[in-house]
């Protein structure tokens, strides 16, 4: 199990690495987005921000209505942010769920693809 403070670290280091990588941001520059997470296990809720394919701030709680929502065990949410677990299959398996349009849910999965290309 994940603390809060390691999802929000884990969200902190996802950021930098999405943010600092210039062929998902190109890739990505007509998508903006509220995402919100929720981790199941712990008190752990986060708004995601993206605005033309930066994200540009990660608040804690579920603020205001949402494109996607993900909602997962503490443990995957800091797995997949530091880049340690494949979301996509975890999402196949159903432990990760994810609510949004197949265009968002795709969207998604190709971000994770070129951040971590090789999990």
């Amino acid at each position: 199990m994940a603390t809060r403070d390691e999802i929000r670290e884990a969200l902190a280091d996802y950021r930098v690495s999405c943010n600092s990588n210039e062929r998902l941001r190109r890739m990505q520059r007509d998508w903006s987005k509220v995402i919100h997470l929720d981790a199941l296990d712990v008190d752990a809720k986060f708004t995601m921000h993206v605005v033309r394919g930066e994200i540009t701030s990660i608040d804690d709680g579920l603020s205001g209505p949402c494109d996607v929502l993900v909602r997962a065990q503490s443990e995957d949410f800091a797995d997949m942010f530091w880049g340690d677990l494949n979301p996509v299959q975890k999402y196949l398996q159903g432990e990760i769920k994810v609510q949004g349009s197949q265009e968002d849910v795709m969207r998604l999965d190709a971000i994770s693809s070129i951040i971590w290309p090789e999990v």
